[in-house]
């Protein structure tokens, strides 16, 4: 009888204390075009208690025509799951062509930087996405006077 050959030992676990920064893994990322779309409804209001969680993602993919909502905090967080109390909503957003949303690109509604994109929050899935946008405060709709048809540009960072 002959001797089954030792295995090796299993890798240790991972660490369960802090989950991973939504930032791991930006040093791989390499060029892209921007996201383009349309505003298609604005929403006027804020709330200080909606209680979003940041999703485990630092990336998303999104498809020409589909509609996501857009959100401003003026928290910053880079942990997954974090939730999202402190939110001013914007509006809908039509997406004129696929691509990929990153943490971390530039958001400009009518032409002007409102933030970064944050994360996402997927409280909405399969219907749309909120794309959590941070900003120096809270804003909205109604606070940057916006209107049906506002161009909207993800635009990359970096």
């Amino acid at each position: 009888m002959t001797a089954s050959p030792a295995l090796p030992a299993p890798s240790p676990s991972p660490s369960p204390s802090a989950p991973a920064s939504l930032d791991a893994g930006r040093h791989e990322n390499g060029a892209k075009r921007a996201v383009r779309g349309t505003l298609v409804k604005v929403l006027l209001h804020e709330r200080t208690d909606r209680g979003m969680e940041l999703e485990p993602f630092a990336a998303r993919c999104v498809r020409r025509g589909e509609v996501h909502e857009l959100l401003t905090t003026d928290r910053w967080t880079d942990v997954p799951g974090a939730r999202v109390d402190r939110v001013g909503f914007l509006g809908f957003v039509e997406l004129e062509n696929g691509g990929v949303l990153d943490r971390g690109d530039r958001v400009l509604i009518g032409g002007e930087p409102v933030g970064t994109v944050l994360g996402f929050d997927g409280c909405h899935l399969p219907n749309h996405y909120n794309v959590v946008i941070h900003a120096p405060r809270l804003l909205t709709g109604r606070s940057l006077g916006l209107t049906p048809e506002t161009p909207v540009v993800f635009e990359p960072s970096g």
